[in-house]
């Protein structure tokens, strides 16, 4: 009881946390695009994309590592996460040297040949002051979600974002919009600043918060490496086809007749407006994902079988009945919030269209941290290439000739085949057993039963009230109504005996 009061405490902290962040990095995208423009919003994702990938190169996805080994270290009777720790840092100093010194040499080749502008070059060389940082800023982040001190994470993040977005705002409003280099220049100034604050903040909890270990930790340096190998090869793998695949749209959509300005603009909004807008309601999902591969991976480590067959269970339902939800919204207002957020009618009409795949977009973070957490880094690294084969194939074939709906194309197929195979997996590895009527088929017929009966009620009970306000009264009639329906069935259920706990684990998770 005690540890799943934790956790519920730990979701909820993490949830408010993550709420702040997404909604203050959607703000931070509309503020860069009606500043500097779409086409310098494309920059910038294009910059973001290229960080990510020389990022995970440079910490080996340290914050997945430390966090799943030192977790596995904890359940052991003969525990040092200490020594732990230090064995990740110690491979993320190795490895960010490294690719610091790469791209420091071969920067103009990189801006080039990646960015197409040999001003890129200047941008390039100012990235390796934040992959050190970045990197062992992200071995203590997930010492600390390991340990259970979800609070040090949370609060690191918030100081680390507002620092960052702050840092951009404040360069963007006193030095012009001159060319794509300085744009990025801002980007990498404010990324520098926010981790170099975050790593400051992680050392002074460490000293704070750390506890003395005496004993021999269960594995040496070398271990380490050989159990870290299958997570950081996989984190690569994802990084680097998701780069490609990011660095094709803008080509691909240059090849459908666009110019290269509305190239950039279009991919801009889409990776600032469009897909933040999609991820948005997820918040929940991402903020238990770190807890789920810490607690799947205790549990694997002391052979709790029956510890992951529940969690995996109500993860599953849980999953479907909020996402099936959040699909809906957005079905149903996703040419309002579009305008809202000035990516005008086509962002609007594009995150309708893309909506209803929206439950396996959030099926992939709750799976994938299940599937980490138990130590199935093949089946990951396999099915995520497999995955961006599918996309960029998709991106290669469909762009050129249908334009942007080519992305929502790709989007589809990646998606649905992902996350059914990950699914199976994680079905056929736990032993779980799901009724597809009561996952996946009543709340889409609930979804749109209470959607309909708010309909009526707005009708009857508004006139003269401004669209967005609207909209919001709208939302949470409509989100009442369709957790009483789930609420009364577990209250019926219960009264005849039978067993819905998933149903009261919904409404918790919901409020």
């Amino acid at each position: 009881m005690v540890i799943k009061n934790k956790i519920i405490r730990d979701t909820i902290l993490l949830t408010v946390m993550q709420l702040f962040l997404d909604t203050a990095a959607l703000g931070l995208n509309v503020f860069i695009t009606r500043s500097l423009g779409a086409s310098a919003m494309g920059v910038v994702a294009l910059t973001g994309s290229f960080l990510m990938l020389a990022g995970i190169l440079s910490n080996g996805n340290a914050f997945l590592c430390t966090s799943r080994l030192i977790s596995e270290e904890l359940g052991k009777p003969q525990r040092n996460p200490n020594k732990v720790l230090i064995n990740g840092i110690i491979l993320c100093i190795i490895l960010s040297v490294t690719v610091s010194c790469l791209l420091f040499t071969f920067s103009d080749t990189i801006g080039t040949k990646f960015f197409k502008s040999s001003d890129m070059s200047r941008a390039v060389r100012l990235m390796p002051l934040t992959l050190i940082s970045g990197a062992c800023a992200a071995c203590f982040k997930g010492y600390f979600n390991a340990m259970r001190k979800v609070s040090v994470t949370a609060i690191a993040d918030v100081a680390e974002f507002v620092i960052r977005a702050a840092s951009i705002v404040i360069l963007t409003t006193v030095s012009g919009h001159e060319s794509d280099a300085s744009v990025c220049g801002i980007m990498i100034g404010g990324m520098i600043a926010g981790n170099c604050f975050s790593l400051l903040y992680f050392l002074i909890m460490f000293v704070r918060f750390n506890e003395k270990y005496t004993g021999k930790a269960s594995i040496t340096f070398r271990g380490y490496v050989s159990c870290a190998m299958p997570i950081m090869i996989g984190g690569i793998i994802t990084t680097v086809l998701s780069s490609t695949n990011d660095a094709l749209i803008p080509i691909t959509l240059r090849q459908y007749g666009n110019s290269t300005a509305e190239a950039l603009s279009r991919f801009g909004i889409f990776e600032a407006i469009v897909i933040p807008t999609l991820f948005f309601p997820s918040v929940i999902l991402c903020s238990m994902s770190g807890i789920i591969v810490t607690e799947s991976a205790r549990a694997s480590a002391s052979g709790n079988t029956a510890r992951i067959k529940s969690i995996a269970s109500k993860l599953i339902e849980c999953t479907f009945i909020y996402s099936v939800f959040a699909a809906a919204v957005l079905i149903r207002f996703g040419k309002e919030t579009g305008e809202l957020l000035g990516g005008g009618e086509l962002c609007g009409r594009m995150i309708s269209i893309i909506a209803p795949v929206i439950p396996f977009i959030y099926l992939e973070i709750v799976l994938e941290a299940l599937i980490k957490g138990m130590g199935l880094q093949g089946f990951s690294s396999l099915n995520y290439l497999a995955e961006y084969a599918v996309r960029i194939s998709v991106v290669l074939i469909f762009v050129p000739r249908y334009g942007f709906y080519g992305i929502v194309a790709s989007y589809y197929a990646s998606n649905i085949i992902g996350n059914c195979c990950r699914l199976i997996k994680v079905v056929r590895h736990t032993k779980v057993k799901l009724s597809i009527i009561k996952t996946a088929a009543l709340p889409i017929i609930y979804a749109f039963l209470t959607m309909g009966t708010s309909e009526l009620v707005m009708r009857m009970v508004t006139g003269g009230i401004d669209s967005t306000v609207k909209m919001i009264i709208f939302t949470v009639l409509w989100c009442a109504m369709y957790l009483f329906l789930f609420i009364y069935l577990r209250k019926d259920s219960t009264t005849s005996g039978g067993k819905s706990e998933i149903f009261v684990q919904a409404a918790q998770t919901e409020r």
